[in-house]
């Protein structure tokens, strides 16, 4: 099946502030013993759980976010681990399992801006493009598919090309592109828009913008 994919914009971005809710920074202003959260106006939570942060020690309040985001998969121990060595390496590109990737990479950039660039600056990159294909029966729009799709506008260097080869051409399930793509979003299956991080997908990394590719349902084992 052949898709017609165009690259119409590539930002990059050092946070994503939609991704915490009010519910989440009041929390978080809680657990960094915050009084009278209540009193906040909706507006300066953010700014009042900066200056929160700023009263611990920043592994303690790395512990904290990581606690409070990923007790559920990461132990006392790996969070104690992970909280000392976010403050010299870019944990959320570099963790084994990228399931965690997305919100290692939130929590990161947080601790970044409240601790005024102690922390590594880590990026993600906002795609917009058009996919689009003149076949009745197109796949639906997946998270893999796309991968697939804008894996032919990239350069040989690219991570993604260079790891994930037999996932590309259809020989072995895809199931990593689930965490690869933090989001993918589209109002009509034309125009899409993705958040990845630039570990993964950066405007360097494009050798074209605008391209065709073939895709098949292939069976996958």
């Amino acid at each position: 099946m052949i898709y017609s994919i165009k690259i119409n914009n590539i930002d990059s971005v050092n946070e994503v502030m939609t991704y915490w809710s009010d519910d989440d920074l009041m929390e978080l202003l809680t657990r960094f013993s915050y009084a009278d959260v209540e009193q906040i106006k909706q507006e300066d939570l953010g700014s009042y759980l900066l200056m929160a942060i700023t009263d611990f020690e920043p592994p303690e309040a790395a512990a904290i976010l990581l606690t409070y985001k990923l007790s559920e998969y990461l132990t006392e121990g790996q969070i104690n681990q992970i909280s000392h060595e976010m403050l010299e390496d870019k944990v959320c590109e570099e963790y084994p399992d990228i399931s965690l990737h997305a919100a290692l990479f939130h929590i990161n950039q947080l601790l970044f801006k409240a601790y005024n660039g102690k922390f590594p600056n880590a990026k993600a990159s906002i795609i917009e493009f058009s996919l689009t294909t003149q076949e009745a029966d197109a796949l639906p729009a997946t998270k893999a598919l796309v991968l697939k799709a804008l894996a032919y506008g990239l350069s040989d260097s690219n991570i993604i090309k260079r790891l994930f080869e037999e996932q590309l051409n259809g020989t072995h399930e895809f199931a990593e592109a689930e965490n690869i793509i933090w989001d993918l979003d589209t109002l009509d299956n034309v125009q899409f828009r993705l958040l990845i991080s630039e570990y993964w997908m950066k405007q360097d990394d494009f050798s074209r913008l605008e391209f065709e590719t073939e895709i098949t349902d292939t069976v996958e084992a």
